[in-house]
């Protein structure tokens, strides 16, 4: 009678055991549907599928059919807290920024955007104000017109107060030029932009945000079969640029 009862002390001291195996099978079942709703990558669900039907006894699925886990996935994030990503906020805020400043310009503009030779706009790079070069200077010149400067003053009143930088670049049309002055439209265009970035900083802009840059007869906007696309073509191009936070990107390397 004693050995019996010895023999099943020892049974039951052992039954513990059953219990841990469940718990680690139910934790091993955790991990494995975490991973399979975090990727959709087809591949991979194969080979953890077939790795789990081995394991577990069950037969593999001879089509490869994979679940609804995109839906899946949506419906298990639903039911957690909203959390946004923290690169969200700034880049909101900087496009907020950035709408002000051409609100700001189209409201010193806004005659010159009504008569089609000024024209604003904003995109991720930031806020491109481009003027039709007839409004600021003579045919071959880099001279400003008497009237284009209170327009300039107006939009350097807004740039002296914000704290971007500035790109002004200079365009022609792909008609050639040569005299004393220009050799070519690359010239002219460097020469252009650069008297309006001069502009700017007599009138309180930091020159240290100012870049000119002349770009001759790249980049047309209009077609140079004609007058009127020639003339769309001669343009100068102020640009505040947004000041945007990177979002690195692997480069994946291509195996063969």
């Amino acid at each position: 009678m004693a050995r019996k009862k010895y023999i099943e002390e020892l049974d039951n001291h052992d039954r513990w055991l059953v219990s841990y195996a469940d718990f680690m099978t139910l934790l091993f079942a955790f991990f494995v549907v975490m991973y399979a709703i975090s990727s959709l990558n087809e591949g991979k669900y194969r080979v953890l599928s077939n790795a789990l039907n081995g394991a577990f006894g069950t037969t593999t699925n001879p089509q490869g059919v994979i679940p609804d886990l995109k839906n899946q996935q949506s419906s298990i994030i639903e039911g957690l807290p909203k959390i946004k990503p923290n690169h969200q906020e700034p880049l909101r805020k900087e496009r907020e920024k950035m709408t002000v400043v051409a609100r700001d310009i189209l409201t010193v503009l806004e005659p010159l955007v009504r008569e089609g030779k000024v024209k604003v706009t904003q995109t991720s790079r930031g806020v491109s104000i481009e003027i039709n070069a007839s409004l600021l200077f003579g045919q071959g010149e880099a001279k400003l017109h008497v009237d284009s400067i209170q327009a300039l003053n107006a939009i350097a009143s807004v740039l002296k107060i914000d704290h971007h930088d500035i790109q002004i670049e200079g365009f022609t049309d792909n008609l050639p030029i040569k005299n004393s002055t220009f050799p070519s439209n690359w010239e002219l265009s460097a020469t252009r932009a650069s008297t309006v970035a001069r502009l700017f900083m007599e009138n309180g802009v930091d020159e240290n945000r100012i870049t000119a840059v002349g770009q001759g007869p790249k980049n047309p906007v209009g077609s140079n079969d004609n007058v009127e696309g020639r003339a769309r073509n001669r343009r100068v191009t102020i640009t505040i640029l947004a000041v945007l936070p990177e979002t690195p990107v692997d480069i994946p390397v291509k195996v063969d």
